[in-house]
């Protein structure tokens, strides 16, 4: 699994003398809801989706089938990871995440879906469990476009992009041809316009009363982004029925955790069967940790050392076995938590803790690195690099404490010593 780090500019709120909260707040994690979940919303806020019903049965799949009109439904599964109709499910092999399917067979593929652990190109050998389907009415497709929103530091606020080609993946559109992408930012304070969510459904290719119809769903889509603490909405397909309406067929949404205080009912819908299980339990103690596939466990206070930390391994010849900052969480709790975590994976071969103390004195994180290592027993080799406030205590406790481990001040010097013992 790789990591990827925003890096941008900070917006143009400052031109009014002031920063709107929603874009000054740095967005920490991203909440993601199953596919029925983001309908659910959508139809709250008037956005115009195909009929459809969750179900986590077999039985409930056949009862529901039968009250959608005509003689096919569409069966989808929810798993939080894209590629999901080329996927296949580990446990029968059968191919597929989404499929058109007969009422009369409705049970088939249910029985074959339900339960199973769907695998695509997103998911990893792993895969996820699938213990929902989605049933959605068949609908007739004349055309179909991309649509996004999301935070843009560049312009300071949201940014609509669109494309009058949809269906298929943004960045291969992108590449194909660089001018069939529309960007529009929105200002943060005046918001969405009818003027705006006409342009926009302008220059996607819409025409007649059409025109009307997607600028109202794209007013409508701009609400569910802002009201939600939403940091990204990407809807792919946006489609043109036959029959003329408009409506979102399929979507993607991500919410601020940030927000969760004012956005409990969403956040409460979290699905952690669908996350790693070690990632779930960090969070519980505020740990931002991340599994990866190398052999030296890395615990760090502060992204942008973790960051580093994890580089200068793997350009000394190591791998990094994950991502894990502690922050300002330097406690006892927090540590002895973090050492089981990392001490649980069977892949590391050493453990690197890294840290530099500023707010968080180094004396007072080398009392809970102890308490740490001695609650969960020392079984890997240590390196421990302190520097920063108070380190000459920091050192002196942990010299004290008869913990077996390399000390250091230096930053290569202990990435190297890290590197050599899990070699």
């Amino acid at each position: 699994m790789s990591l990827a780090s925003a890096r941008s500019s900070l917006c143009r709120g400052f031109q009014r003398g002031l920063v709107p909260p929603t874009v000054g707040a740095v967005q920490r994690r991203f909440l993601n809801l199953h596919e029925y979940q983001a309908q659910k919303i959508f139809g709250d806020f008037g956005v115009a989706v195909p009929k459809n019903m969750a179900v986590f049965s077999v039985q409930e799949a056949v009862d529901k089938a039968s009250e959608f009109a005509g003689d096919e439904v569409v069966v989808k599964s929810q798993v939080l990871a894209g590629g999901r109709g080329l996927g296949y499910f580990k446990e029968n092999n059968f191919q597929g995440g989404v499929h058109i399917v007969p009422k009369a067979q409705v049970a088939e593929v249910a029985e074959k879906m339900l339960g199973k652990t769907l695998i695509t190109k997103q998911t990893g050998a792993e895969g996820k469990p699938n213990n929902t389907l989605l049933l959605a009415e068949k609908v007739s497709i004349d055309s179909e476009k991309y649509f996004a929103i999301l935070m843009d530091r560049g312009s300071g606020g949201p940014l609509m992009i669109g494309s009058k080609t949809g269906g298929t993946s943004i960045e291969d559109i992108a590449a194909a041809d660089p001018s069939a992408i529309i960007k529009q930012p929105v200002d943060i304070v005046e918001g969405m316009t009818s003027e705006i969510a006409t342009k926009m459904a302008t220059q996607m290719g819409y025409v007649g009363g059409q025109i009307q119809d997607a600028a109202t769903l794209i007013s409508n889509l701009y609400k569910v982004f802002m009201e939600c603490d939403c940091t990204m909405l990407e809807i792919n397909p946006l489609a043109t029925l036959k029959d003329g309406r408009v409506l979102v067929c399929d979507s993607k949404v991500g919410f601020d955790d940030n927000a969760e205080f004012r956005q409990k009912a969403i956040h409460e819908q979290r699905d952690l069967s669908q996350e790693n299980p070690i990632e779930v339990e960090a969070k519980k103690y505020d740990l931002n940790y991340i599994k990866l596939d190398g052999s030296v466990a890395c615990m760090v206070n502060g992204a942008g050392l973790a960051m580093s930390t994890m580089d200068l391994l793997s350009l000394l010849g190591g791998s990094p076995a994950n991502f894990l900052d502690v922050g300002g969480a330097a406690n006892v709790e927090a540590m002895t938590a973090a050492f089981k975590i990392i001490s649980g994976d069977p892949n590391v071969k050493s453990i690197f803790v890294n840290i530099f103390g500023g707010i968080a004195r180094c004396d007072h994180i080398a009392e809970a690195v102890v308490a740490g290592v001695k609650a969960v027993g020392a079984s890997k080799p240590l390196v421990i690099r302190l520097e920063g406030t108070n380190v000459e205590k920091g050192m002196q406790i942990i010299k004290d404490s008869g913990l077996d481990a390399f000390l250091t001040n230096d930053f290569t010097t202990g990435a190297k010593e890290a590197v050599r013992l899990a070699a």
